[in-house]
């Protein structure tokens, strides 16, 4: 295999997000919920249960939209409420046992596929694209503290 350009991985990297994105539209509207309703639940699905605060933060949104948020998911279903172990302030949304139960079937064909891939590449390799992503995912980060620093 040839190395690729720094413009070729740049609109690799490009494209993967795009179609990523896709892929969160279309598991948004075959479960039936808002594309944030869905970005609340992978990062809760990713990091375990969060103060309503931590997610809005992490979700942009205001403290009376993230309640609303909450209130939604709870409704349908899809994540509880619990105490905060160690703050009697704060309350923890949490996944609920059913959300892994209805998240559509493509996605486990997704999920399947993606650990083919990662199980495909020579462990002396995963460190440079794990620090490689990493470093995008910062980068992103970034990004988002300057576009929201005086919001």
């Amino acid at each position: 295999m040839d190395s690729a350009e720094p413009g070729e991985l740049a609109a690799s990297l490009q494209r993967f997000g795009l179609e990523r994105d896709r892929l969160r539209a279309a598991i948004a509207r075959t479960a039936r919920i808002s594309e944030t309703d869905l970005d609340a639940l992978e990062h809760l699905e990713a990091d375990g249960p969060l103060t309503q605060r931590e997610l809005g933060a992490r979700l942009l949104l205001t403290s009376g939209a993230v309640t609303m948020l909450a209130d939604r998911l709870e409704r349908a279903g899809w994540v509880y409420r619990r105490r905060h172990p160690t703050d009697r302030r704060a309350t923890l949304l949490e996944l609920s046992a059913e959300a892994a139960e209805r998240a559509p079937e493509a996605l486990a064909g997704y999920h399947g596929a993606i650990s083919a891939l990662v199980d495909s590449v020579r462990p002396a390799e995963r460190e440079y694209i794990r620090a490689f992503l990493e470093a995008a995912a910062d980068a992103a980060a970034t990004a988002v503290g300057s576009l929201t620093a005086g919001a």
